[in-house]
């Protein structure tokens, strides 16, 4: 037998529980249509909130950072990768957030990476949502402090829990999603920091979802609640609705300083490369200069979940242009995505571990990119599987 015979095995019971991934690869730029696998496809499946990724300004940008700087920082961010479009950025987007300092990473993930281990650790306790983002999960893993859960969205649950454990610990850090990407609802924040604020613990949200998205302009949760200089950190990236690539941390002007001494992402892996930091500021430009872009991706959101809902799908209980479907065992998902692609929409199932057993659904991204007729066309082909499977 194998060494490696066990993989094969858990890769066969995927395949028969209807759990397998099979990538599927994307042949064109990205935008509200698509070149995938051969076939030109309706896009429901991007993160591209705003059009960004192939916007003309966003491009445009990149290849004129390259000319003037190259292309990769060649080192880490603390020994002779720090160059100057990373601080310009940096700047920029505290500006754009109304906070105090900002520091970029490579990804959202590498942020929260880099900032939940430098905030606590094996002495300290973590209050975090049952329903964080996996990078989240793994940044409290990391830091080595214990790990409470409190209910989904419920203050509640979280001022319980405090109660019952924190004076087992030296200090506490509670963090949470601001939009959870797989139901498209929004964390209480003000109610949230009322909790923190009671028993003196560090906040943090980690707003993936939500920059680009929320608040004027989308500046992000915090500006949605109106809530600048309360939240200790928010991170962030700008890989969703910036269109580029890489993560944020925003906030308190001492925790950022301490990133840069402490934030094993920043001190031991490249820097974002030049080009990214060169589009994401071309990004910032247009979210500062016009509020066109945000209100029409929630235009098109409101427009698409109405229909749906009056369809018959059930589709959760999303506030944001996040769109899940919910239909219950993987393997109708899937062969609900497939019946979705002969229909020429790229719309793929979700189902565990991305989403908890008997929950799969198909998850539908709404862009500002897509039109009322390419909103239409997704909805007619919606009706048509639906009814097929016997869904609606």
């Amino acid at each position: 037998m194998s060494k490696l015979s066990w993989v094969s095995e858990e890769l066969d019971g995927l395949k028969q529980a209807g759990l397998f991934n099979r990538i599927r690869t994307i042949e064109s730029p990205q935008g509200a249509w698509l070149q995938v696998d051969g076939k030109r496809v309706l896009n429901f499946c991007s993160n591209n909130y705003l059009g960004l990724a192939n916007h003309p300004a966003i491009v445009k940008a990149a290849k004129e950072g390259i000319d003037k700087m190259g292309v990769g920082p060649a080192a880490v961010r603390s020994i002779a990768g720090t160059m100057s479009p990373h601080i310009e950025l940096e700047k920029r987007l505290a500006a754009f957030k109304g906070v105090e300092a900002a520091i970029t990473f490579q990804s959202g993930f590498a942020a929260n990476l880099a900032t939940i281990p430098v905030l606590v650790g094996k002495e300290d306790v973590i209050f975090s949502d049952r329903l964080n983002h996996a990078s989240i999960i793994d940044g409290c893993r990391l830091s080595g402090a214990k790990i409470i859960a409190y209910e989904h969205n419920d203050p509640a649950s979280l001022e319980e829990q405090i109660k019952l454990n924190l004076s087992q610990y030296r200090r506490g850090l509670v963090v949470t999603d601001g939009v959870f990407s797989m139901d498209g609802d929004i964390a209480p924040l003000p109610a949230l920091y009322e909790v923190t604020k009671k028993y003196d613990l560090l906040f943090m949200v980690d707003d993936a979802h939500g920059e680009g998205v929320l608040g004027k302009g989308g500046r992000g949760i915090v500006d949605h609640f109106g809530m600048h200089g309360k939240i200790d950190v928010e991170i962030g990236t700008l890989s969703k609705a910036f269109g580029v690539v890489g993560g944020i941390v925003a906030g308190n002007a001492l925790i950022i300083d301490w990133l840069r001494q402490r934030g094993r992402p920043f001190l031991f892996s490249s820097a974002m490369t030049v080009p990214d930091a060169y589009a994401c500021l071309a990004a910032v430009d247009l979210l500062e200069g016009s509020t066109e872009l945000v209100d029409r991706l929630w235009k098109n959101a409101e427009y698409f979940k109405g229909k749906m809902k009056l369809l018959g799908f059930d589709i959760g209980h999303s506030e944001t242009p996040i769109t899940p479907v919910m239909l219950g065992e993987a393997p109708l998902a899937q062969q609900f995505s497939r019946e979705l692609f002969e229909e020429n929409i790229f719309a793929m199932a979700l189902g565990f571990p991305t989403v908890p057993k008997g929950l799969a659904r198909i998850r539908v991204m709404i862009s500002a990119a897509h039109s009322l007729s390419d909103l239409d066309h997704g909805l007619t082909a919606f009706e048509k599987v639906g009814k097929k499977l016997g869904v609606i």
